[in-house]
């Protein structure tokens, strides 16, 4: 299962997608769905769960995508 965080950025300036399956480690954008879109496009083979959090690390929303194309 891949699992992504969607965090704010310190600096205001969009957010952050981060996780362990993507090959920088992080990436920037200015809009929260449109980080949340990416990570459910990156992992249309596998199960994810991909964590919304607030300024203050809380969870604020969560969004569980099953992977679409299995193996036989």
């Amino acid at each position: 299962m891949h699992v992504y965080e969607v965090r704010p950025r310190k600096d205001k300036r969009g957010v952050d997608l981060i996780s362990d399956v993507l090959p920088f480690g992080g990436l920037w954008y200015t809009k929260p769905d449109d980080a949340i879109g990416y990570a459910e496009h990156r992992s249309r083979s596998h199960d994810a769960v991909i964590r919304v959090y607030d300024e203050t690390g809380n969870v604020i929303e969560t969004h569980e995508h099953a992977g679409d194309f299995k193996e036989c």
